[in-house]
């Protein structure tokens, strides 16, 4: 190998991590690796745990470092600006609300250059504040891909700093509309649960009984309606871990209507009856990913401190999968 070695990635595993040939473990991390390139790169040398080069069949434990090393630097790209509509719900000199679609990127990753909503707030807004990601420009905290709703958007330096310190602080109010599979069997209840990295699919997070593994994390709920096989609920989150209602849910045992990487994406309640399960799948046609939209946002100012609440109708796709299950709800309670 070179004597100058150039890192293009670097996971440290969790505590939780159970042992996982390295190979396995880099193809749950690395977005779009295929297991031919990975095993390609160790038999070259290029990764190493704690320092030293491996094989395929070494076992990344808990704590260890894994990083892919290169005789070259990691390519480098500019962020494109490009003329995509944004669904702007307020805007001054400080701050931006976005009401961000469903299926939107919020920043560009491997595999994801263009089309993201970082992409399009470059091109409507000049010299947006970098934090510690380049590629985020502006980005304060960020929702999933298939999660619709509300972002706040940075649009100078101090601006960035004081929201990113109120999300730290727990100081701005989020709440989030979800469909969840299962009828909840209380009004309303609190999920606490450390959140860390799968041991095994490292592109999902799961909740850990040990309070020493992972990342403190509490979602309170509310129910709003209840359909038998599923229920419409609102959360409020102290903490901002990612994917933590979904996987807070999955925990629970009551994954989110047509989640697919938690479980949410079959028929989890209900008959086998060939008409229910037909309706079921109707219901999974309407909406593109999970049931989940980032409802509203409360904080004060960053400049001027002044108590803002930003609100928001859920999207129509998710609006019409609500009312076709309280219609099906319906016609049950009739005929029963």
């Amino acid at each position: 190998m070179s004597s100058i070695d150039y890192e293009h990635y670097k996971f440290v595993a969790d505590k939780g991590q159970k042992p996982l040939r390295v190979d396995k473990f880099l193809l749950n991390f690395i977005e779009f690796a295929t297991r031919n390139k990975i095993q390609t790169a160790i038999k070259l040398g290029h990764v190493k745990v704690n320092n030293i080069v491996v094989k395929s069949n070494h076992k990344v434990k808990s704590n260890d470092t894994v990083t892919v090393v290169y005789d070259k630097p990691k390519e480098t790209y500019e962020l494109v600006a490009q003329n995509i509509p944004l669904n702007i719900e307020y805007e001054d000199n400080d701050i931006i609300i976005i009401n961000k679609d469903s299926g939107m990127v919020v920043h560009p990753g491997h595999g994801n250059r263009q089309n993201t909503l970082v992409n399009a707030l470059i091109y409507h807004f000049k010299n947006l504040p970098i934090a510690e990601n380049k590629e985020r420009p502006g980005l304060v905290h960020r929702i999933d891909k298939n999660t619709s709703g509300l972002l706040v958007v940075a649009k100078n330096q101090s601006s960035m700093s004081i929201l990113s310190k109120k999300f730290y602080d727990r100081k701005i109010d989020r709440r989030y509309i979800a469909l969840v599979w299962g009828d909840l069997e209380n009004d309303k209840g609190t999920i606490s649960g450390n959140i860390g990295r799968h041991p095994k699919n490292r592109k999902i997070m799961t909740v850990f009984s040990n309070s020493e593994i992972g990342k403190k994390a509490i979602s309170h709920y509310r129910v709003l309606e209840r359909f038998h096989y599923t229920t419409l609920i609102e959360c409020k989150l102290d903490t901002g871990r990612t994917h933590q209602i979904r996987a807070h849910f999955q925990h629970l045992g009551h994954p989110l209507f047509n989640d697919f990487e938690y479980g949410g994406a079959k028929v989890l309640r209900g008959t086998v009856f060939a008409k229910y399960k037909q309706f079921v799948l109707n219901c999974f046609k309407i909406c593109s990913g999970q049931a989940l939209h980032a409802k509203s946002l409360e904080f004060s100012h960053p400049t001027t401190n002044k108590k803002l609440k930003f609100d928001s109708e859920l999207p129509s796709h998710f609006q019409k999968l609500v009312d076709k299950w309280r219609k099906y709800s319906i016609n049950q309670n009739t005929n029963s």
